[in-house]
């Protein structure tokens, strides 16, 4: 969905539209963005960015509180939509899912039509826009849903797969972060020919792990089913920033806006959680973290900042600084976002 949350809120309210608009709370309420809307865009504004930023940088910037129940009952929605074409569809977020039309309800021939259909359905039953990709694997479909926003639909075909990741800078890779980026420029790595001209023992060395997805993203590969039923096992936030923080107060008050970003996709996700992860990442790169299990799921913003900030005091400083903050919630609460899905017994009955 393109720009989500703020065009419910421009759709539901004449007069905020071709407004700059973010859904999230005040600067007063150490807020954070939510999302914005495409006029908010123009400006440099973000989802995650602090509202005081937000507003330092569009002064008439209108900020609109969340309505989490409004924005789940549109998903629902859609989500129906995917439903008339495919039983194996994966909701990422409220916002957001992956299709396999591979074998589709219409038997239809081309997954683009399929996408096309599904667009029109949206727009006409919700007056929302959408934007698609289509392609051979996950990895693929999401760099080409971002291509053409808003109201977009972007096919990547198998030939041209490489050509396109290749090309690609790699901060624009989903699934790489600007630190990664950083420290793959630092490495002489820009593009997907520069990453893809690295050997996989040599990504594994610089990135660990995740030095094998970039391996193979890089060739345009990607295994990952869509699935189905597929449970979340954890939802985070984290911040990087800009400049390393040395201040404690500073370092407590951003833990409290990436709680407060937290908060707002355990709501959208309508889940909870009964560990809490800290994570800390100094500025020479080392990187701890600390956990507090709960006897019974945590999810309110109260519950969140306070045993964050517990485990915050917890840790000894010794005067570093601190380049990224970050909260995760795991061992979530899975009969809230459990989602039973009866896939076909026989398959396609298309002739």
């Amino acid at each position: 969905m393109d720009a989500f949350y703020a065009s419910v809120e421009q759709r539901d309210n004449p007069q905020y539209r071709s407004l700059p608009l973010v859904v999230g709370s005040s600067a007063e309420q150490r807020g954070v963005v939510a999302a914005a809307s495409y006029e908010a865009r123009k400006f440099g504004i973000h989802s995650a960015m602090p509202s005081r930023i937000a507003i330092a940088r569009c002064p008439h910037l209108l900020i609109v509180p969340p309505r989490f129940d409004v924005y789940r009952a549109i998903s629902e929605q859609i989500h129906a939509i995917f439903d008339r074409y495919t039983d194996v569809f994966e909701p990422v977020a409220l916002d957001e899912a992956y299709l396999d039309v591979t074998e589709n309800k219409l038997c239809l021939t081309y997954a683009s039509t399929v996408a096309r259909h599904i667009r029109n359905a949206i727009f006409a039953e919700t007056d929302l826009t959408a934007s698609a990709g289509v392609s051979i694997n996950k990895f693929l479909a999401k760099m080409a849903s971002g291509k053409n926003k808003p109201n977009g639909l972007t096919v990547i075909l198998p030939e041209f797969a490489k050509a396109f990741v290749e090309s690609l800078p790699v901060e624009k890779f989903h699934g790489i972060g600007e630190v990664t980026a950083t420290k793959m420029h630092s490495l002489g790595i820009r593009t997907g020919a520069d990453l893809k001209g690295r050997s996989l023992a040599e990504l594994v060395q610089h990135f660990g792990k995740s030095g094998q997805y970039y391996y193979h993203i890089a060739r345009a590969q990607d295994d990952r089913p869509v699935e189905a039923n597929r449970i979340r096992k954890s939802i985070g936030a984290e911040t990087s920033f800009a400049e390393d923080l040395s201040d404690r107060a500073t370092m407590l008050s951003e833990l409290e806006q990436i709680a407060q970003v937290l908060f707002e996709r355990l709501e959208s996700h309508q889940t909870s959680g009964r560990t809490l992860t800290l994570k800390v990442k100094f500025s020479n790169y080392q990187q701890i973290t600390r956990s507090k299990t709960f006897i019974s799921s945590i999810g309110e913003l109260s519950e969140i900042i306070a045993s964050a900030k517990t485990l915050f005091e917890a840790i000894a400083l010794e005067e570093r600084s601190i380049r990224l903050l970050g909260i995760t919630l795991s061992n979530l609460d899975h009969v809230k976002q459990l989602q039973i899905v009866q896939l076909p017994l026989f398959g396609s009955e298309c002739i």
